[in-house]
């Protein structure tokens, strides 16, 4: 069936953080239903939407920001009380607006996920989950790694209280009282989780997530084990999930899946069979979309579907037909309420107008005044560093609550800026000098009109560590900036993975010394991505990683006192041993370090780098090759007399081109990376090979696979 929504922006709020928008159920079946909000300068408010206008039903004062916002009430009845998370508080409010309930919790840090259910409150702080009934605390749960959103399984059909938390380890955890009862695995960092069609499906047990690299999928929490049902990649390369609905917007009888993704991109997928998930709309909006739902706002006998944004605009995309099909008199009819529209937009237009150059006048008057005192007006701005596991490269995506107008991008450590598609901003390099100063990337990005959303890629190289800063101005006055600081790590293409391969050929380094259990888990944290930096409860921790780039794997296993890191890569080892090395010395710790080195790793990484180096150089080859053969077809009118290969150059010639320019430095990168295996092979035999550099490189150029083995082994 094909679904045509019309979009209509009703309202506009403060900034909103993840799930803080919900629709109160309706009074009648066809009746309009009335839409709560909270906002990060701690305000409620609740309107219905009359002729086509918003009209507030309450409107709380500010206070702290709202960090979620959920229904409740008794099981069984219509949930319509309102509870919003703002610092360690819970605080209830009915539709009209009352207060209720102001529940102080016993948590130390802020409440980052809500979930209620009947009599029962599930909270999450940063690394906590605490489960109350009635306000008085139940159960408790210590999260190996942070917790992004919280879930119970319905009570009225699994007849147990089943906590589910999203972490950000790739783990779903399902809870029994305060003990975990299993560990699901999901293929990216979750962030939101949701019941299928609103209550778990016929079994009550099967919840849908999303995660941050932007994958969905369905899972079944059964008493014993999770049943995978289905995932659905992000193949078109959106942004991570921030938030899911189920409803039926197409009136079939089935509820779809409503996702809304940070890039601004609203989809509606459909359940094709039981366990199959396919889309059928999608929808772009210019920031990122924060909650989305289903129901009926604008009009009677209309549902549509409501989201929110990150600047706070709350809106609509309505089955409401744009053009109303009917007599001249109801033409007329439309004529004049248009025109009543538009001639309310203008007055109000004009008295805003009059207002910002009141105050214009006003801010001109005070800052002259002797007594002036200059005022930095506040923004604030949602930022995103990630690794994507696709490209080996970061991500770094800056949203602020207004236009954006430059950001400069500054690096201490050697960076490639990539092309991103999405990106129209204008972006200029600044000559650095690298020597004093340690400035290697110095860039501009000028946004065009309206950009309120920027995303940026940059590829780092591992063993090169430091500091990535951007200074964000925003369109406002006085001229303002911000910056933020985002760390590149020792070995800041390694991914947290499930599992790796035993049997691959593996190096091993191992540390020993008077060092505490939080102390080396700090050196863990300051070497590699992705692991949390509260120090893992018990006496010892093991995590797996795999490299981006070219699929190499680290297992690290540490406790106080010793430490142990195995990789198939020994340039990996080596970059362990000099970092740790370094950390420990600024902490006067003497460490005993001890390593075994297979000769057989080496061979390994060979192997599997050097695909990607034939096709790197034959890619480079080609793209070289491009200039000569336009020029030859322009001479000679056609191409029929070269060979094969070299047509097919031609014709594939903008595909080639558009790689080229997207991977740059990508050769040079592998070329480094072979470099640097060379030298630490015999590094660790107490060899200095770099005197042979320039002839590894001489021999890289057209060497197969065998050729460059042999050169390591016999150099």
């Amino acid at each position: 069936m094909e679904l045509s929504l019309a979009r209509v922006d009703y309202l506009q709020v403060g900034v909103t953080a993840q799930k803080t928008m919900r629709l109160l159920p309706a009074s009648g079946r066809k009746a309009t239903q009335k839409v709560v909000v909270g906002d990060q300068d701690g305000v409620i408010t609740c309107f219905g939407i009359k002729k086509g206008e918003a009209v507030p039903v309450f409107k709380t004062l500010p206070g702290q920001k709202i960090a979620r916002l959920e229904l409740g009430g008794a099981l069984n009845t219509p949930q319509e009380k309102i509870f919003v998370a703002t610092g360690s508080e819970v605080r209830g409010f009915t539709k009209r607006g009352k207060q209720f309930l102001s529940f102080e919790t016993n948590l130390t840090e802020s409440i980052k996920a809500m979930h209620i259910s009947g009599a029962d409150l599930f909270l999450c702080a940063s690394y906590i989950y605490n489960h109350y009934c009635d306000c008085k605390d139940r159960h408790y749960y210590l999260s190996g790694d942070k917790i992004n959103d919280v879930l119970c399984l319905p009570v009225q059909k699994v007849n147990c209280i089943t906590p589910v938390l999203a972490c950000q380890d790739r783990v779903l955890r399902v809870l029994q009282g305060s003990d975990l009862l299993y560990e699901v695995e999901v293929p990216g960092p979750p962030t939101v989780l949701a019941l299928k069609n609103g209550n778990g499906g016929d079994s009550g047990e099967e919840i849908v997530y999303g995660t941050s690299d932007g994958k969905l999928g369905l899972t079944q929490i059964t008493g014993t084990k999770p049943v995978h049902k289905c995932e659905v990649g992000n193949n078109k390369k959106r942004g991570g999930i921030l938030c899911i609905d189920s409803f039926d917007i197409l009136g079939d009888g089935v509820k779809e899946l409503l996702v809304g993704r940070d890039d601004g991109t609203l989809e509606i997928y459909n359940f094709q069979s039981a366990d199959d998930l396919v889309l059928q709309y999608d929808h772009a909006l210019p920031e990122s979309i924060t909650s989305v739902q289903g129901g009926c706002v604008g009009k009677d006998g209309h549902d549509e579907i409501l989201v929110c944004t990150y600047s706070g605009w709350l809106t609509g995309l309505t089955t409401e037909p744009v053009h109303r099909e009917g007599g001249s008199g109801e033409e007329l009819k439309l004529s004049q309420e248009m025109q009543s529209k538009i001639s309310s937009l203008r007055n109000e237009l004009q008295h805003l107008q009059m207002k910002v150059l009141q105050e214009r006048e006003k801010y001109q008057q005070s800052s002259q005044s002797s007594t002036a005192i200059s005022s930095v007006p506040a923004f604030n701005v949602n930022d995103k560093f990630t690794l994507n596991k696709d490209d080996a490269s970061y991500s770094l995506i800056l949203e602020v609550q207004t236009a954006i107008d430059n950001v400069l991008v500054q690096s201490d450590v050697p960076l490639d800026l990539l092309d991103v598609d999405k990106n129209s901003a204008v972006v200029s390099f600044s000559s650095c000098d690298s020597e004093p100063n340690s400035n290697f990337l110095l860039a501009t990005y000028r946004c065009q009109a309206n950009t309120m959303r920027l995303e940026l890629k940059v590829r780092s190289i591992e063993g090169q560590y430091g500091t990535l800063q951007a200074y964000i101005t925003p369109k406002i006055q006085p001229k303002t900036c911000q910056v933020h600081q985002y760390q590149i790590k020792p070995l800041s293409l390694h991914q947290r993975t499930h599992s790796i391969d035993h049997d691959r050929p593996m190096n091993t380094l191992t540390l020993k010394g008077q060092f505490s259990f939080a102390e080396i888990h700090s050196w863990v944290v300051f070497c590699l991505p992705e692991v949390p930096e509260k120090t893992p409860a018990g006496e010892s921790i093991t995590f797996y990683f795999q490299n981006t780039f070219l699929g190499t794997q680290l297992e690290s296993t540490y406790r106080k006192g010793e430490g142990c890191f195995k990789s198939d890569n020994i340039s990996t080892i080596s970059i362990l041993k000099d970092v740790l090395s370094k950390e420990a010395t600024k902490r006067k710790i003497n460490l005993n370090i001890s390593y075994d080195i297979n000769e057989e790793s080496v061979r390994h990484t060979l192997k599997l780098i050097h695909p990607k180096l034939e096709y790197q150089q034959l890619l480079a080859k080609k793209v070289h090759l491009i200039d000569a053969l336009r020029e030859l077809q322009v001479h000679e009118g056609n191409v029929d007399f070269l060979l094969p290969k070299y047509r097919s150059i031609l014709e594939e010639a903008d595909q080639l081109l558009e790689e080229y320019k997207r991977q740059p430095a990508h050769l040079e990168r592998l070329y480094g990376m072979i470099t640097d295996l060379f030298i630490d092979k015999f590094k660790f035999k107490g060899t200095n090979v770099k005197s042979k550099v320039p002839l590894l490189l001489e021999t890289l150029d057209g060497c197969d696979q065998d050729g460059l083995i042999a050169f390591f082994d016999t150099a």
